[in-house]
């Protein structure tokens, strides 16, 4: 025998929800229902899902049966759903099974069974709705969006990222790549790697340039981590021949210590160009203070400072170090000056060395129109007499505001040495003077320098005084020569005496012979100073 109480889904017209409850005893016919109007009144907008529990209850005395459902959250309702008179005894045994079936009509549906309680003779343990488990899932399982189209698209990024990775990883290495040799290998702690110089001039940008040379552009550069203010100069440089000679000197000048020569940090080779590292002066160079109508002026105490400076920096490198060191391009744009105006030597990327008591071998013509020395155009061999030289015209640039080849219009040209040499030869060598310097200045040191620049200027190198001489006069430890027997002639400055005296040509050009046996441009301009 089987007793069954059947819950069936159904939908009402309308899309109106109710619930047909009804029972079956041996066989599959109803003998019980509510009436549709009940079950319409009771549960109408409930979804079945809502009611969760039920009560089936059998009374042996009174032989009734009654269904009860209420939502879980709603007290055992006093009526119950379905009642009805039905004498079970002939049908319940001593032994039998209590269970479950499910059957959902002409309703697709599922039924589910959270939790029960049964009992006989008394009441049933209530159940505790917090422990039963959730309801399962209805419906079938849909697939995730992430993994259907998020997934593929977040793939497709990722190998995108990666292509444009290499991509630029590749680019960067190209970029940044450096000329390295074995020979360098020695010389590694003055070497730079270019893509530290890179970003210490963020990317050598217009707004860090310091100036423009011959051979190439001045940036400044704060180096990344150090934080060390440097200037870095850009040297195009495609020849291969020589470069080692030329790494090993540049190496070698990077040792030279002294207050008053800019030091030059190290240097770094890429492709076809050189990298050349320095000290950053803060002021720039001398020549803008100098020409132009300059923005600050300098007086006389700090000229006189600043050529003391650079000649002791001078004396320094021809006798002071393990070797001679021809600096060969001295002039205004090459001095820099810190942040107390001292004046700093700089631009070593011409200089040359060699042993002491050695003879300079014969290189090509360097240098800059107005600072060459007779005897180097002539035979491209620069010395320590050639730099002299080219600090006489040193000297009268500093003192008389003026270049050594000032040009007055298209083709007239002034030439310091003459214009000096003309005031001395009339008993007024104040008269050259910087008009800047105006009242203020002291009249025996402007005199001392401007007659020591001409005798820096004298066309044979051995009657030019040593840079130990120029520091001796400087510091007026020694007087000056007489000068009385300077004379100019066709040919430029010479010594002339009443007897037993040859005259000394001197192939530097005056302003009675403009033309020159070389005429070049300047190839060598500063490297910090900014501008010329």
């Amino acid at each position: 025998m089987q007793l069954l109480v059947v819950m069936e889904l159904f939908l009402l017209f309308l899309q109106q929800k109710g619930c047909q409850i009804h029972y079956q005893v041996s066989t599959l016919v109803s003998l019980a229902n509510p009436t549709m109007e009940t079950v319409a009144t009771m549960f109408l907008g409930w979804n079945l899902i809502l009611f969760k529990a039920v009560w089936i209850e059998y009374d042996g005395e009174k032989k009734k049966i009654d269904v009860t459902l209420a939502p879980i959250d709603v007290v055992k309702p006093k009526q119950p759903l379905l009642s009805f008179a039905k004498d079970l005894s002939p049908i319940l045994n001593n032994s039998m099974y209590v269970g479950f079936s499910s059957a959902t009509g002409s309703v697709i549906t599922s039924h589910y069974i959270l939790g029960w309680s049964f009992k006989v003779n008394g009441q049933a343990q209530n159940l505790v709705i917090s422990e039963l488990p959730k309801l399962p899932r209805f419906g079938e399982k849909k697939e995730s969006r992430f993994l259907t189209v998020g997934l593929p698209l977040l793939l497709l990024c990722l190998v995108f990222m990666i292509t444009l990775g290499v991509i630029y990883y590749i680019k960067r290495k190209k970029k940044f790549a450096e000329l390295l040799e074995d020979w360098e290998h020695e010389y590694g702690p003055h070497r730079f790697k270019f893509k530290d110089l890179y970003f210490a001039t963020k990317g050598f940008r217009e707004k860090g340039l310091l100036g423009v040379g011959g051979f190439g552009r001045v940036y400044k550069g704060v180096m990344p981590g150090s934080k060390l203010e440097v200037a870095v100069k850009r040297v195009s440089h495609e020849s291969r021949q020589g470069m080692r000679e030329f790494v090993s000197e540049i190496v070698s000048i990077g040792r030279l210590r002294h207050r008053n020569l800019v030091p030059l940090l190290g240097y770094c080779r890429r492709k076809g160009e050189l990298l050349l590292v320095y000290d950053y002066m803060s002021n720039g160079s001398l020549d803008n203070y100098l020409y132009n109508q300059p923005r600050v002026r300098l007086n006389w105490s700090q000229r006189f400072r600043i050529i003391k400076g650079v000649a002791s920096g001078l004396f320094y490198l021809h006798e002071g170090w393990e070797q001679v060191v021809i600096h060969r391009d001295i002039k205004a744009s090459n001095v820099l000056l810190d942040g107390e105006l001292n004046g700093r030597l700089g631009d070593f990327g011409l200089a040359r060395l060699y042993d002491h008591g050695a003879d300079p071998h014969t290189t090509h013509l360097v240098g800059t129109v107005g600072y060459l020395a007779p005897e180097h155009t002539r035979t491209g061999k620069a010395t320590k007499f050639s730099d002299v030289f080219a600090f006489g015209a040193f000297l009268l640039e500093v003192v008389c505001g003026r270049r050594p080849i000032d040009h007055v219009g298209e083709n007239e040209s002034v030439i310091l040495v003459d214009y000096v040499f003309e005031c001395w030869k009339r008993g007024d060598i104040l008269e050259a003077k910087d008009v800047n310097l105006g009242i203020y200045y002291v009249s025996q040191e402007v005199e001392l320098v401007l007659k020591l620049g001409l005798l820096c200027s004298h066309s044979e190198p051995e009657a030019r005084p040593s840079m130990r001489q120029v520091v001796q006069y400087l510091e007026m430890d020694i007087p000056l020569p007489d000068l009385s027997l300077l004379s100019l002639s066709s040919s430029g400055l010479t010594f002339g005496y009443q007897e037993h005296f040859e005259d000394f040509p001197m192939s530097y050009p005056s302003s009675m012979d403009k033309t020159m046996s070389h005429t070049s441009m300047s190839i060598a301009e500063s490297h910090l100073s900014g501008g010329l």
